[in-house]
Order: C-alpha cells, then sequence, then structure tokens
C-alpha cells in the first residue's frame, strides 16, 4: 500500500455547509472545532451529548435526530464520519467520496481524503502539527511542546506585527527594504523589545 502523501492546508470555511454523522464525544470535539470557524453545521444522529444539545439549543448548529440518509451530504461541502459503527463510517465514506466530498472518517485515515492536525493556537497564529496518520499521539506530544515554546505573550505579538506590516507595506517600495524592516521588528518584538508605531 503507498503511503498518502497530504497537502497542507488552512481552510477558510465561513459560511460553508459542514455535515458531522454522529452525535459521541468525538463528534463534540469535530462540532466545537467547525464551530469556531463559521462552518454552518448540521449534526446527525439519534443521539446527542449535552454539549451539543447546548450548541443547539443556542442555535448554533442544526441537528437531525435520526441516522444518517445518503441524500444528507449531497449539498455539503465537508463531511465528518464519527458514528460507533464502522459499517456506517464506510458507507459515509463511499458516498462522500462518490460525490468529491472533503472527508474525515474519525481514526480511520485510509477512509479519508483529509485529516485533521493536533492544534493549537494563539490569536491569530495557528500551529498544527501532524504525523500522517501514523501516531496521533506523538502528534499531541509535539503540540504539548510547542505549547510552551510558544506562549499566549503571542497573540499579542501578532497584533502588533499586522499593524507594523500594515504601514511597513504602505510606507516602503523596496521589497528587499520591506523585508529587512519587517524581520527587525520580529526580532526587537520575540526579544521583548517595545515598538512604536507611528
Amino acid at each position: 500500500m503507498t503511503e498518502k502523501k497530504y497537502y497542507p492546508i488552512f481552510l477558510n470555511l465561513k459560511g460553508t455547509k459542514c455535515v458531522i454523522v454522529g452525535g459521541g464525544r468525538v463528534a463534540e470535539r469535530k462540532c466545537s472545532a467547525l464551530m469556531r470557524t463559521g462552518a454552518m453545521i448540521t449534526v446527525i444522529s439519534p443521539e446527542i451529548t449535552r454539549r451539543i444539545t447546548q450548541y443547539k439549543e443556542k442555535g448554533l448548529i442544526r441537528h437531525l435526530r435520526r441516522n444518517y440518509r445518503s441524500g444528507d451530504i449531497k449539498s455539503v461541502f465537508i463531511v465528518i464520519a464519527a458514528t460507533g459503527s464502522p459499517e456506517t463510517n464506510k458507507r459515509i465514506a463511499a458516498d462522500a467520496i462518490s460525490l468529491n466530498k472533503l472527508l474525515n472518517v474519525v481514526d480511520t485515515p485510509s477512509l479519508c481524503n483529509f485529516i485533521v492536525p493536533s492544534v493549537f493556537n494563539r490569536g491569530m497564529l495557528t500551529i498544527a502539527i501532524s504525523t500522517g496518520g501514523a501516531s496521533p499521539a506523538l502528534a499531541k506530544v509535539i503540540r504539548k511542546e510547542l505549547q510552551r515554546l510558544y506562549g499566549p505573550e503571542y497573540s499579542g505579538y501578532l497584533k502588533l506585527l499586522k499593524i507594523a506590516r500594515s504601514k511597513v507595506m504602505k510606507g516602503i517600495n523596496s521589497r528587499k527594504e520591506r523585508e529587512k524592516v519587517l524581520k527587525g521588528i520580529v526580532s526587537a518584538i520575540r526579544k521583548g523589545n517595545v515598538i512604536k508605531l507611528k
């Protein structure tokens, strides 16, 4: 079996339709992560966790209280199969692939056409780690190491850097000079120096 090669990508899912089939803890985690992107989420499951119920009651997601049907994914962008049934997950996968959907089957990389990395955020900074499905446990260990290395202060750094970059892009015409100035600002901020942006 040939090894899959993945293309790392960050997707803008705001307003896109996503379906999660399953209502347990794993589906809950997938739902929480997708909600942060502004995706339009439908959860399909006869039973759902208390937290998913809260999302539903707040109008943050749509819930269909029943089992999966083949037509459920026809008009969606992303499909996540998170049921406790391997047979159901395989059926969802076959339907999704036949319709050229982005598909993630929880804990079954061989059925997916995308996998979800181990992720953490510091404001606008997002760091994602993947082992290509070989060892999610190792990805989690590396994520925790990076969380210690890149602490909460990076959220503030990026706010400053965003402002600085905007001013430099408008004020300096030379690409080479812009790169030099921006690298200097990054270095100064990481060393804890105060930058005054006029």
